[in-house]
């Protein structure tokens, strides 16, 4: 019979509670939360199962239950979330990175791979940082902007930067609303942006962790296509010729904005899909 307070009973215990307060994922909820706790991986969680918490450990690792049974995300809890190939700190002044924005990563460093030498790259609306860190961390000979309207989500990008890039002179950050504090002269080789794009109408379908903890200014809008229409014809102004232009957004609207451009001055447009065959990513080309 397993001890109360061995690793593999407060796993156990855990799952059945998160369980009733009908918690999606619950069992990797609770290894992830407790392996975070421990500095452990999960799958030393298993090798270790036997091994007793102390009371410190147990009522930290009761806390952290009681939240995510509250919808409170697991990556708040942690404070950190996994993105491309480094490990991001969050909290709810920025939204979590999804798998989504990995592919759209992904697909500027495919579509420049062989293309050397430097380019001025802006990470528009950057939250955690997530994009523009990890294409430089990719792409030491990048020179990368991280902009965005929340000072907050600024101050996180900025603690990430320093984290995973370390010091350096080719990463900058701008508080700035879209291009507004921007200055009209500054033109970017590349522009990849992840800005709000769900319908405030389509709230209601979310989830309860999304609405009631990730930041609603990172999500949602009265009109997309009208705020995503400018921000399109506001990139073009900022990009030189033949400048790329990377946007995720909703899979409703990625064919109205390609159309658009097309009859608005940009020289080419795509839409590509996402892993779960979305139209989620518009590239244009100036």
């Amino acid at each position: 019979m397993q001890h109360p307070d061995s690793i593999l009973t407060l796993l156990k215990k855990s799952e059945e509670f998160l369980k009733k307060k009908e918690i999606p994922s619950a069992r990797l909820d609770a290894e992830i939360l407790l392996a975070d706790l421990l500095n452990l991986q999960r799958v030393k969680l298993y090798v270790n199962f036997e091994r007793l918490l102390t009371e410190t450990e147990k009522n930290a690792y009761r806390e952290r239950i009681v939240d995510r049974s509250k919808n409170k995300p697991t990556a708040y809890i942690t404070g950190q979330k996994a993105f491309y190939n480094s490990v991001f700190f969050v909290n709810e002044k920025v939204l979590i990175p999804r798998p989504e924005t990995e592919e759209l990563v992904e697909k500027v460093l495919l579509d420049f791979k062989g293309n050397h030498g430097e380019r001025s790259v802006l990470d528009l609306c950057t939250g955690s940082g997530c994009i523009g860190i990890s294409l430089k961390s990719a792409r030491k000979d990048w020179n990368i902007t991280l902009s965005d309207i929340s000072k907050d989500a600024l101050e996180i990008a900025e603690k990430n930067a320093f984290q995973i890039i370390g010091e350096g002179d080719n990463i900058q950050f701008l508080e700035s609303n879209l291009f507004l504090s921007i200055p009209k002269e500054s033109k970017f080789d590349l522009i990849v942006t992840n800005p709000p794009y769900i319908p405030i109408s389509d709230k209601t379908e979310m989830m309860k962790d999304v609405i009631d903890y990730e930041p609603h200014l990172a999500l949602f809008l009265e009109d997309p296509k009208e705020f995503l229409s400018k921000l399109i014809e506001d990139a073009r102004l900022h990009l030189n010729e033949g400048g790329k232009f990377y946007m995720e957004t909703h899979p409703s609207l990625a064919w109205t904005f390609v159309s658009e451009s097309l009859t608005n001055g940009w020289k080419e447009g795509k839409v590509e899909k996402d892993l779960s065959g979305k139209d989620r990513f518009v590239v244009l080309t100036k």
